[in-house]
């Protein structure tokens, strides 16, 4: 638009200068048509149209008046700057709202058929009356229509950068919770489980102490083992919240110390491994020591039972862990029964949730009088581009 502004300057000057040179208005005309190319430079650079879809500034709107106004002198004065309308018509319809616009452009081209027909010289050309509205009535209605879908764009845009942004605070507070949910389970899983352990020995030692000092000092010694390992387990999960059996160790060997570590105080915890465990991610190596820790903390802490067993089945495209003990049950659809005065109830839930966030599932059959299995069964065939525990860094 810019370029044909000084196009159509250009050869209204040049033409003025060819056919009306002697007049004794020439300099005054050559004068006006320079502070109207100047006048135009200057408002593009000092008063710029608004963006698309903005209301234009008061700046704006009086550079528009000024340089329309200078044409008109102009005009009136030297009809070859007639097509010069055309760039002052582009700007209007760009920067007035369709309302506006539309009379001023009828207005513009109202003053260039006047001119031309003011100039024309013996029978009326009728192309002289026809052909500036037609023109003026194609750019008007082309102009118009892409404001209009510009503006549709614009919205439709606006609603996805609305909508982008909506759901990344989603997303950020899904992963608050996520992230809140996995520390309360490792938390649960580790420390407050050992925790609970040592509650239980420490108060068993306080209560044989008079009666049978070694038993006692025995309570403690177990005490203290599962201080440090739980000081271990706090100082992996402050490094990666990654389980501290398993930093140098398999999944099946872990669970088989797990096993060995849980034996005693009445209870008796076995482990057999079904088929040959292969490389395994570590997530799913995690998921399912920390659900073993987990079910074994239940069974000391509630089952009452004599004998558990750990058994880790290792399949093509999955794997799965059950625990299964001999004490007095429960009813799974039940509500979970309250210990000093609030409901028991982590345990199950946290398990549950490891085994979906792995990719799994996890059930439980309890009877009561006839103890409880607890199954996890994770698939493998997702799981198995991701990186492998003994390859992770």
């Amino acid at each position: 638009m810019h370029a044909a502004f000084v196009l159509l300057l250009g050869s209204s000057l040049a033409r003025f200068l060819t056919r009306d040179l002697g007049d004794t208005r020439t300099a005054w005309v050559v004068a006006l048509f320079a502070v109207f190319g100047l006048l135009y430079v200057l408002g593009r650079l000092l008063a710029p149209a608004p963006r698309p879809g903005a209301r234009p500034s008061a700046r704006h709107l009086a550079w528009l008046g000024a340089v329309s106004a200078v044409w008109i002198v102009l005009l009136a004065l030297a009809p070859s700057a007639t097509w010069c309308a055309m760039p002052l018509l582009f700007a209007g319809l760009h920067a007035l709202p369709a309302r506006i616009a539309v009379p001023v452009v009828a207005g513009l081209t109202a003053l260039v058929v006047a001119s031309q027909v003011r100039v024309s010289d013996g029978a009326l050309n009728p192309n002289m009356v026809v052909a500036p509205p037609a023109i003026a009535a194609v750019a008007t209605a082309v102009l118009l229509h892409l404001q209009r879908q510009a503006a549709r764009q614009r919205v439709l845009i606006d609603d996805l950068v609305r909508t982008r942004r909506d759901l990344a605070a989603t997303e950020r507070r899904a992963g608050i919770l996520t992230e809140r949910q996995r520390l309360s389970t490792e938390i649960h899983d580790t420390l407050a489980q050992g925790l609970s352990s040592q509650q239980m020995l420490l108060q068993a030692a306080e209560r044989v102490w008079q009666a049978d000092p070694d038993t006692a000092r025995g309570h403690i010694r177990d005490a203290a083992e599962i201080t440090s390992r739980s000081l271990a387990e706090a100082r992996r999960f402050v490094h990666d919240l990654a389980p501290a059996d398993l930093a140098e160790r398999t999944l099946a060997e872990a669970l088989s110390a797990l096993a060995d570590r849980e034996s005693g105080q009445g209870l008796t915890v076995d482990f057999r491994l079904d088929g040959t465990p292969g490389p395994l991610p570590e997530r799913v190596e995690a998921a399912l020591l920390r659900i073993a820790q987990g079910a074994l903390a239940n069974v000391r802490e509630h089952a009452a039972a004599t004998r558990a067993a750990l058994t880790l089945t290792c399949l093509d495209d999955e794997i799965s862990l059950d625990i299964a003990d001999n004490g007095r049950g429960f009813d799974p659809d039940g509500p979970p029964a309250p210990e000093g005065g609030r409901a028991r109830g982590h345990g199950l839930p946290a398990m549950r949730i490891r085994a979906r966030q792995s990719g799994g599932t996890l059930t439980v059959e309890s009877t009561p009088g006839e103890g409880t299995v607890v199954s996890a069964a994770l698939s493998l065939a997702p799981l198995v581009p991701n990186t492998p525990r003994e390859n992770a860094s």
